[in-house]
């Protein structure tokens, strides 16, 4: 059986990250408060990103933009889209 924990974005008992999603302190938050779904869905929401604002992951800058939309998207916030992505139809 999987561990659950109380996800920050869904505000509800979700299944857990197996592990933390990032190195050091900000990862075992993470792993705490961030269920596998809300994740999994800031992983395709921060791929679209990037591909569309071509960011350079070596940039700091470009890694602060993420962190910064992280952190919105975790808070049910509004955050930046693909401009002109079109989610896949159902």
């Amino acid at each position: 059986m999987s561990q659950t924990v109380f996800c920050r974005k869904y505000q509800q008992e979700l299944e857990a990250l197996p592990m933390p999603p990032l190195p050091g302190k900000k990862g075992q938050e993470i792993q705490a408060s961030v269920s596998k779904q809300a994740w999994e869905e800031w992983q395709a929401l921060q791929t679209r990103l990037i591909n569309e604002k071509h960011l350079n992951l070596l940039d700091p800058e470009a890694r602060e933009y993420l962190m910064e939309q992280l952190e919105r998207f975790l808070d049910n916030r509004e955050t930046d889209q693909a401009e002109g992505y079109i989610p896949p139809s159902q």
